[in-house]
Parts: structure tokens; sequence; C-alpha cells
């Protein structure tokens, strides 16, 4: 649809020498004679771009622009004026106006500047769409779960959103610690500013200095310009520094000391400069001893570790397994645009017995696979496994799939070896026989007993099937 726009100009010549240049070009042009008339063409139309002059009588330029600024009328201004200084430039500007262009103009030149403020008007809606799509997709309250463990993850990062001390998110690979640090940023009073995130194990430690702290011009070969650190970009917002106990020891000192003094010195300067950002620090390794080794240093360890969000395993909340599944299965559908497919409740029982190695992130590519490879609008459990082992680099029917959980309750103050083996036992032949389908003989063949034996065993712990 083409841009429309609303030419206001006392000189009936130059609105129609502009109109014709501009439906020249594609755009929907109409023509006010002073700024009075535009409020009243405006109050039932609107436009994308407004070119108004800065003299008319009635009704000059300013008056008009403090009259949209004051009513919210949209559309992008742009002023004319062969009378202008650069004091009602700044004016203008000031009030809202786009830009502003000194008459007589060649028509290249309005029309560039309005393909200039069309770039920056998408630009700008695109920017705004993907702030309420973030925002929307990280706020704490759609955030699935049913896990107390969850929740608990949840409440804290609500307690802790708007104050400025450090935060270590810690757990295991894939189980969304970086999520946390965005619902960190995104629900607190930072969230206009930037968010930034930067994987300390995957940036080669040579790069990892200038790119968190910046460099000025010469300080090394490759510097041709001063440049900032991504601590600097990200001044006023949020700064997550995923995989934190990769960091060499030489930068350990040295954000040990941007955190103390809230202060950074570029690679080659003499200077240091202020940065308000708040750090949240992510990690899968166990820092305490870390500490105790020497590989990471005590004093960092304890300035990141003011605020301390533990992420559990998947393993650790089977309650919230069935509502990630679904979600993700639903998601990829749509997004691959295939058929609704739903998870049979048979599989329920299948996904809550797994390890889960690979935590949610694990979880959210069997969905993906499901989505692509189901055949129908249900995921039976055996479709369910043959796409699981596919995964696996097994061929189909064949691979390992995923490896089960076994949870043999131990008294510590009083551990049974026989009663743990039994209960061992008992585990594995209720395996064999559900990944056979109930039959007996495949189920003693699996487990690697006899028959009889398999028999004998099944009676003495009352399993059927």
């Amino acid at each position: 649809m083409a841009d429309r726009i609303l030419v206001v100009d006392d000189e009936a010549s130059l609105r129609d020498a502009l109109s014709r240049i501009l439906a020249a070009e594609g755009y929907h042009v109409r023509q006010a004679a002073d700024g009075r008339d535009a409020l009243e063409i405006l109050a039932v139309d609107r436009f994308d771009f407004l070119l108004c002059d800065l003299r008319m009588p009635v009704m000059g330029g300013l008056d008009l622009l403090r009259e949209i600024t004051a009513k919210k009328i949209p559309g992008t201004v742009i002023m004319m004026s062969a009378f202008g200084t650069v004091e009602t430039a700044v004016e203008a500007m000031k009030l809202g106006a786009y830009d502003y262009i000194s008459k007589p103009f060649m028509s290249d030149e309005i029309l560039l500047t309005l393909r200039k403020a069309s770039e920056r008007e998408k630009l700008m809606t695109e920017n705004e769409y993907l702030r309420r799509e973030i925002e929307k997709t990280l706020r704490a309250e759609d955030l699935l779960y049913t896990s107390k463990e969850m929740e608990e993850v949840v409440l804290t990062v609500g307690k802790v959103k708007d104050y400025d001390a450090t935060v270590l998110v810690t757990g295991e690979r894939g189980t969304g610690k970086e999520l946390v640090a965005r619902m960190l940023h995104f629900s607190s009073r930072r969230r206009g500013k930037p968010f930034i995130a930067v994987n300390c194990g995957a940036i080669p430690e040579t790069l990892l200095e200038s790119e968190l702290f910046g460099y000025r011009k010469g300080a090394f070969t490759e510097a041709k310009t001063d440049r900032a650190g991504l601590i600097e970009e990200a001044n006023g917002g949020t700064l997550l520094l995923d995989e934190v106990g990769e960091l060499p020891p030489q930068l350990q000192a040295k954000l040990l000391r941007f955190l103390q003094e809230g202060e950074v010195r570029r690679l080659g300067d003499k200077e240091t400069r202020k940065v308000n950002v708040r750090i949240v620090a992510a990690t899968a390794r166990m820092l305490e001893e870390e500490t105790g080794s020497g590989k990471f240093r005590e004093d960092l360890y304890d300035r990141l570790n003011v605020i301390r969000i533990h992420v559990p395993p998947l393993r650790k909340r089977p309650g919230d397994i069935p509502l990630l599944a679904r979600d993700f299965l639903g998601k990829f559908c749509a997004k691959y645009q295939k058929e609704e497919r739903a998870l049979a409740e048979e599989t329920h029982a299948v996904l809550a017995t797994y390890e889960w190695r690979g935590n949610v992130r694990e979880l959210k590519n069997l969905m993906e696979r499901c989505a692509l490879l189901g055949s129908g609008r249900e995921i039976s459990k055996e479709e369910l496994l043959s796409i699981w082992r596919q995964g696996t680099g097994g061929e189909e029917g064949k691979g390992e799939g995923p490896r089960q959980i076994l949870s043999i309750p131990i008294s510590s103050e009083r551990p049974d070896l026989k009663a743990a083996v039994r209960e061992l036992e008992r585990q594995l032949i209720g395996m064999a026989l559900e990944r056979t389908a109930g039959s007996r003989p495949r189920a003693a063949e699996l487990l690697g007993i006899s028959h009889p034996a398999l028999l004998y065993k099944a009676k003495e712990y009352g399993i059927r099937g």
C-alpha cells in the first residue's frame, strides 16, 4: 500500500509541483493551503507524512506542529522554508519534526528525505514489535511450570528484578539459565535499555578482553578505530556473562575490578569510563569447587554470588514435562505449517521417566522432530520412541533411545543392599516388559537371563503383563 502525504503550503504552484512529483513516485497526495486547513483534514483523515511550510497565513508551520504534537496525530512531519534559521530548525526538531529542508530544493532532495524517513519508521515499527514480542514471551506469568522448584525461581526473580545486585544463575546445560536472565531484565525497570548476552566460552581468549572492554585506535594491529566493549554497550541495561566459569584468570581480575569500581578502561586507553550495568552471570560449572582448586578467583565468586538462582534440571520436575512438550509441539507445528499434532496419553509416562541430560533444550529438539516426522494428528508411544531413536543416530528401531532413570530409595542411616538390589531388579524387569510390549521371552533376552528365571522373578515381585 502506497504511503499517503499531505502537502501544506500557501503557494499553490509549489503544492501542485510537489504533488505531481510525489504522485509520479507512487505516493497518494492531498493538499492544504495553511495550518488551519491541514488540521481540518487531519481531523478526519490520516497520513504517513506531512510536508509543511514554515511561514503561512492563518496558521504557520510551527503552530501546526504544536497542535499535531498536543493532539498526538500520527505521521512524520518534514518542515520546509525559504526563511529558515538554525534556531527555527532546532525548534522544529524539538517539537517533533523529523527533518528540515531549505527552499529552494531539488525534487531528489525531497524524495531522498522521504525514503530515509520511511526506513526510519519501518525500523521503529519493527523494533517496537520485537520489543513487545520479547516482553510477551518472557513474562514470568507466561512461563510454563507446575513444580515448586520453578515456582521458587520465578518468585526469586520477582523479588530481585528491580535491584542492581549481581545475580549468579546456576544449572545444567539446557535448563534455561539465559531465559531466567532475560526475565530478570525484561520484567525490571531496566527493560527499556539494552540486554546483551555474551558466551565467555565461545570467544577466543585473545579476543574476549577487547570484546568485553573495548579498545582505543592503535591498541593492536587490527584496531583501526576506537570501539566500545560489550560492557559499555549494555550501559543502563543488563549484561549476561554466560559460562562465566570459562573466563581466563587475567579477565577474572579485570572483571572483579569493574564490579568493585563500576568503571571500565578500554585496551590502550589511559582513561576510565563510568558504566551503569547490571551483571548477571550464568554457569553450569560448580564454581565453589573451582575456587578451591584455584581455577576461579574466590573474591570474584563472592562478588558474583550476591543473589543465587538455581534452575533445577528437568528430571527433578517431571510434572513440567507434559506442559512444555505440548507447548513446544504446538509451536513447531505452527512454525512448519504442519497439521496440529498431540501426544497420546501413554507417551507422558515415557517422557516423565527419562534422564533428560540435555534438559529443556533436549525436550524442545524432540518435539521439533515430532512436529516434522509425525505421521498423524496423535503421536503414539511407539511413534515417539521411533522418532526419538532416530535422533540418537541409530537405525530406526535399533537405537538406544534416551536413557531411563531408575530410582532406588536408600536409607542413609541403614543402607540395605539386598532391598536395593531387589528394587533394581523389579524396575529393570518392568522396563524390559514395557519395551517388549509384554513379551516375556523377548524381555528375558533383553535382560540377559533365561525365560524361567524371568518368570520366577516376575512372580516373586508380583509383576504381571
